[in-house]
């Protein structure tokens, strides 16, 4: 009966399936056939030997890290970045997407969400380039300073270890909150619009349908979003920082992305960065999963 059942239903959806073909012949070679090297954070690996060939080594390099100068440093520049994008950068494309659901001119609400688009579509290596020349100190930030606080005011900012977060989360939000917002546009167009009239009939003014209406309605996406972003609560992306950051900066800069790229690739300690990245993975998956059971358990709304 259920092989009847499976028969009938991919016949129906032959055409369907054949579409998702590629993509899952991508993540099997691109993202889930990688994974076979990821023993050798368990081995002494040389090209020599190849990765069967290596010496096994048990969590040495785990140990190496663990106990080195850098795991610390590490660790908080990635949970903290992460967090601060996390607690600052997830709520601004819901706030975005909840205002613009709030403009009735449509013109205005489509010029700016286009406006809100564009950063999105900017090369990430314009983008830092375009950072590093506005914090520069003849740069507009610092002409802007210098025009409120004299001239004395201006400084280096990406010089100074203790704006790199700072200048990374707000570029970040700045980049991709209209990108984000559109998921919860989304959302937001599928919510019944009697409940927005039966809220009017009842006195609700705007602030009031947004949190009994809106936000209830769009709920579910809040949460599924939620727990998709806690699973690189510990990873902050390679390029950026590696495009914006310098040696002077390394002790607020400095993420285990950038220091698996430098003993990987420049030092060719593959063993070894395989071990960090292989730490920083399953972190996020556990974060993942306990994020997912916390959501199943609360709002009864999961992934899985």
């Amino acid at each position: 009966m259920t092989r009847s059942i499976i028969q009938k239903d991919f016949k129906r959806n032959r055409y369907i399936y054949l579409m998702a073909l590629p993509v899952l012949a991508y993540y099997l070679l691109f993202h889930y056939q990688p994974m076979y090297g990821a023993i050798i954070a368990f081995k002494d690996f040389t090209p020599a030997k190849g990765i069967l060939g290596s010496p096994w080594v048990g969590l040495k390099h785990f140990h190496t890290f663990f106990t080195g100068p850098y795991a610390f440093r590490l660790i908080r520049n990635t949970f903290l970045i992460s967090f601060y994008e996390l607690i600052f950068g997830f709520p601004a494309p819901l706030l975005l997407a909840i205002l613009l659901n709030e403009v009735l001119a449509t013109r205005y609400k489509r010029v700016i969400q286009t406006l809100s688009y564009l950063p999105h579509f900017i090369s990430l290596v314009v983008i830092c380039a375009l950072i590093k020349n506005f914090t520069a100190s003849t740069g507009l930030v610092n002409d802007i300073i210098a025009f409120f606080f004299g001239e004395k005011a201006r400084s280096t900012l990406l010089q100074d270890p203790s704006n790199f977060r700072t200048v990374y989360v707000v570029s970040g939000i700045w980049q991709g909150v209209g990108w984000g917002s559109i998921i919860y546009l989304a959302a937001i167009s599928k919510i019944d619009q009697q409940l927005y009239e039966a809220a009017i009939i009842d006195g609700a003014g705007r602030f009031a349908r947004m949190m009994h209406v809106t936000l209830p309605g769009i709920l579910p996406t809040i949460i599924i979003m939620l727990i998709l972003r806690m699973g690189s609560l510990m990873s902050v992306g390679f390029e950026k920082v590696f495009l914006l950051y310098n040696t002077g900066i390394y002790e607020t800069a400095d993420v285990i992305s950038t220091y698996v790229y430098r003993r990987g690739i420049i030092d060719t300690d593959w063993s070894f960065s395989a071990a960090v990245g292989l730490f920083n993975s399953v972190v996020n998956f556990v974060l993942v999963v306990a994020a997912n059971f916390i959501s199943g358990k609360v709002s009864e709304t999961s992934l899985w």
